[in-house]
């Protein structure tokens, strides 16, 4: 029995991927979270062979976990989920030692073969997320605009983000909105995921 631990924080895609593993007669689901932050302590608990980790959590993404998972539970391989494929996540991903990179909207049993696969010890990249990954995007930003997401994303407050650049609050604010505009985000946080998610930072 490959025993699975599943971290996923959209609780109706959860239930759903619990519900179809559960008719795989060699796939157990062991433990379940919603934020990334949990995943390690989980992990400990409940000893999976296989993490499935969406890339997306809040509390700490998905490769920042699965690179924890790894330095402290190397045995237990790691199949990240993602709904975007670029060059920068791939090897990201890589570079954390995940075995599986797999397209969110795959086929179950896709899924479920991925997961068997990954409890072997072999690698299992989404062929369709890997052809994708070899189109890179280009950034929106300007330089000056993705050092500043970036300094946001590593959690910087307005001020001290303004220190650093040696610029003025209101213009990181500026810089920030602009940049949430650029990219089409809800919102700041949203607009950190998608440029972590496109590679950018």
């Amino acid at each position: 029995m490959i025993r699975t631990l599943l971290a996923e924080d959209m609780h109706l895609v959860r239930g759903a991927l619990v519900a179809l593993l559960a008719y795989e007669e060699d796939i157990e689901v062991v433990a379940e979270v919603e934020r990334g932050d949990r995943i390690l302590a989980a992990a400990r608990a409940c000893r999976p062979d296989v993490a499935v980790i969406d890339i997306a959590l809040p509390g700490q993404d998905g490769l920042s976990a699965a690179g924890e998972l790894h330095e402290k539970l190397p045995e237990c391989g790691v199949l990240i989920l993602t709904g975007v494929g670029t060059p920068g996540l791939l090897k990201k991903a890589l570079d954390v030692h995940v075995r599986g990179f797999m397209a969110k909207d795959a086929p179950p049993g896709r899924l479920a073969d991925g997961i068997r696969r990954v409890a072997e010890g072999e690698r299992v990249i989404d062929s369709e997320l890997a052809i994708a990954a070899m189109r890179p995007a280009e950034a929106p930003l300007t330089p000056r605009e993705l050092d500043v997401i970036g300094a946001a994303a590593d959690g910087a407050s307005v001020g001290e983000i303004a220190a650093s650049l040696y610029l003025a609050e209101g213009t990181v604010r500026n810089y920030l909105s602009r940049t949430t505009a650029k990219l089409g985000a809800r919102s700041r946080i949203d607009a950190i995921r998608i440029a972590r998610e496109s590679g950018w930072i």
